[in-house]
């Protein structure tokens, strides 16, 4: 079983001004999918507390797999890809292609997504789009890669050659 902490960045979500329908909905696909939730949490759009929590959930929490939702587009207040940046050791932007890949896939507005996705110490860090549709979307396309790119990072894979 891998642990998992939520990020949500929503200016209105941490203010209790809307539901947040995201990550409630990351919560129950990884639950039933055998993920421990660590920690659940809703901030604001601002890159220094985003940045703090993505540093205490890897650092003093050591979830295996951190989830971000929101602050992937192109508002001004959209710095989601920013903080992760920022407080990743290593790239890992195969994941954040095939998540935009996919999107494209039912929308030409897939294109508009910056999310990223990296590694800070033994934590993977993806970020996903907003939407609690296209938060399913993203999910249900990397879910199954993903176990294995968990079992890499933390040292247990095997069957590295599968197709």
């Amino acid at each position: 079983m891998f642990t998992l902490g939520i990020i949500i960045a929503s200016d209105k979500g941490s203010k209790g001004l809307r539901i947040d329908e995201s990550g409630i909905l990351i919560k129950e696909i990884m639950e039933n999918n055998g993920y421990k939730v660590e920690k659940y949490i809703i901030l604001p759009d601002r890159q220094d507390l985003l940045e703090e929590e993505l540093i205490h959930m890897s650092d003093n929490l050591k979830v295996d797999l951190i989830l971000t939702s929101g602050g992937t587009g192109f508002s001004k207040r959209d710095i989601t890809p920013e903080a992760t940046l920022n407080i990743i050791d290593k790239n890992a932007p195969g994941i954040a292609e095939a998540i935009r890949l996919n999107s494209l896939k039912i929308t030409p507005r897939g294109m508009l997504s910056r999310g990223v996705s990296g590694i800070r110490k033994n934590t993977l860090i993806i970020n996903l789009p907003g939407s609690p549709k296209a938060v399913r979307e993203s999910l249900e396309y990397i879910l199954s890669s993903l176990e294995h790119g968990l079992e890499i990072l933390k040292g247990t894979a095997r069957d590295c050659a599968r197709e």
